[in-house]
């Protein structure tokens, strides 16, 4: 059964940002700068640590993994309404 997770990042190498980033596009959607919605099962999410873990500066390299409620709402400020394109979540608040 896959979940959903919140990935967020801070890497202080651009060729290692790079690299995270290509490796967390491959797995969800880019919602802002260094902040995916990744929808894994245990297996894929395993691997995906175990990936990250492989790229990153344990000393100078920040990455967290969220678990996300299955149903969730998401209230959004500003140009946060530009939710992408197949991201399945409820926004509350006013939309243009």
């Amino acid at each position: 059964m896959k979940s959903n997770y919140l990935v967020c990042y801070d890497i202080s190498s651009p060729k290692r940002l790079a690299k995270v980033f290509r490796l967390i596009k491959g797995q969800g959607i880019h919602l802002q700068y260094s902040v995916f919605l990744c929808r894994l099962a245990w297996p894929q999410l395993k691997s995906l640590k175990s990936q990250i873990a492989g790229l990153i500066n344990n000393k100078q390299d920040d990455v967290r993994i969220y678990p996300l409620p299955a149903k969730m709402k998401v209230d959004t400020i500003g140009r946060g309404y530009r939710i992408p394109e197949g991201v399945d979540v409820y926004l509350g608040g006013s939309s243009p």
